[in-house]
């Protein structure tokens, strides 16, 4: 087919979708019915759905059909930025607080600008922190039952600066990493940035596919697997011991580097061990500060084998050098003095208060979940799609997530995640009425 051709018939599409003459969810022609009404061979049928598709005007999905997408609502609703529009009620990010907080900060302002160390808190850091600052994180890990020395410790600017520095640290270009097929979609974004290959791990309703992990291993050269065992984002298990152990099983089997994201690990009472507790050879235990202190506090760690700690140190200094000195003296205060294991207890609280309300709320609807989670996945019906759910709650002044960012795999579920720790808890039952009443409209 000339390329002239071909253009045309993309930009005829692309002006129909745009001018409304194609409606959102309209389902388009099969591959062979389009090649067979333009006469054209099916690979070039595909390439234009293809093209279609990196516009983001539509989406196609296995076994069902290439759909005309939501245009309205932006790409990869969920993981870009907060929504910063008037009244608009946020199901989007998590940002927990709780009452006094800012208190908590002027005092610590007020006790950092008394201390003799002042001075030293203007100069550059040692890139992966002052040994006495890693001690008290390695103290404050004991609280989650990891035992780990000071020197295997070093502190990140955030949770999500851990995961680059980690991601940097062990793999190359083109190297193949696995995670849960629905996964955190800050790193689907790192992942993509730094050119890995994610391959996806199905999920059952207790966690992972650890079979289907072991059968990726045995056909790829899989090099480490991403996993968040401690109160998943977004589908809130909380893997058993002997699914960790199986995981280290496979792990040591295949020479798998494991990243544990412990980011949401805190809000889960009597959890069994991290996984870096059982396999702490080739275990990276990445977390922070910023759900379970405030999202201000950009100060986060990666506790690692002793060997990795150079290139650890290493990604560090390529990155941001050293964690901002104050913000560390200040975590590390509140650890010590007992603030943030109080913190803790409170969100935990107030997480189960939240879902207790969306039980409520969403009572009927099948919501996947845990009880003290932040957060809670709504898988929609069939013929539901969430692209059009997700811009409909736009219009009705509420921002949620579509499956898409959090998705690695080819098929992305209609489902949406509501994230339930940024509104007060009048604004949060408004929220979720109105998600029940549009998602009842829908189904």
């Amino acid at each position: 087919m000339p390329r002239a051709r071909y253009k045309a018939l993309v930009d005829s599409f692309a002006a129909d979708i745009r001018g409304g003459r194609l409606a959102p969810g309209t389902r388009l022609p099969t591959h062979r019915q389009l090649a067979a009404e333009h006469r054209l061979a099916l690979v070039t049928a595909s390439r234009v759905y293809a093209e279609l598709e990196a516009m983001g005007l539509v989406s196609g999905e296995t076994g069902r059909g290439t759909f005309v997408r939501e245009t309205a609502l932006p790409p990869g609703q969920g993981i870009d930025q907060p929504d910063a529009v008037a009244g608009m009620l946020d199901l989007n990010f998590n940002y927990p607080s709780v009452p006094g907080q800012a208190d908590l900060l002027r005092t610590a302002l007020r006790q950092l600008a008394l201390s003799g160390d002042l001075e030293s808190l203007l100069r550059y850091q040692p890139h992966a922190g002052r040994l006495h600052e890693r001690a008290c994180v390695a103290r404050h890990l004991l609280s989650r039952g990891l035992q780990v020395q000071a020197e295997q410790v070093l502190i990140v600017s955030g949770a999500q600066h851990g995961l680059a520095v980690a991601l940097m640290a062990l793999l190359q270009p083109g190297d193949v990493i696995a995670a849960d097929a629905l996964t955190y979609s800050g790193f689907k974004v790192l992942a993509e940035s730094l050119h890995l290959e994610v391959l996806p791990i199905p999920a059952t309703a207790q966690g992972p596919d650890l079979d289907a992990l072991d059968q990726l291993c045995r056909q790829r050269s899989v090099r480490a697997v991403y996993t968040m065992p401690t109160l998943h984002n977004p589908l809130g298990w909380v893997m058993a011991l002997e699914q960790r152990r199986h995981l280290v099983a496979i792990a040591r089997e295949h020479g798998l580097s494991i990243i544990e994201d412990g980011a949401y690990a805190f809000l889960a009472a009597e959890a069994p061990p991290p996984i870096a507790a059982l396999a702490p050879e080739r275990t990276l235990y990445v977390s922070g500060f910023s759900k379970n202190v405030a999202t201000g506090l950009r100060v986060g760690f990666i506790a690692a084998p002793l060997p990795q700690v150079p290139a650890l140190e290493r990604s560090i200094r390529a990155t941001t050098w050293n964690t901002a000195g104050m913000l560390t003296a200040i975590a590390c205060a509140w650890i010590d003095d007992g603030t943030v294991a109080r913190l803790e207890a409170q969100k935990r609280a107030d997480a189960e208060a939240r879902q207790a309300l969306a039980d409520q709320v969403l009572a009927g609807l099948p919501v996947v979940r845990h009880p003290s989670s932040y957060f809670l996945w709504l898988p929609l019906a069939e013929e539901v799609r969430a692209d059009q759910v997700a811009m409909e709650l736009l219009r009705e002044q509420v921002s949620v997530s579509t499956a898409e960012p959090f998705a690695t795999s080819a098929h992305v579920p209609h489902a949406l995640r509501l994230a339930l720790g940024s509104l007060e808890m009048g604004g949060l039952r408004e929220a979720l009425l109105k998600v029940r009443r549009v998602v009842g409209v829908y189904s």
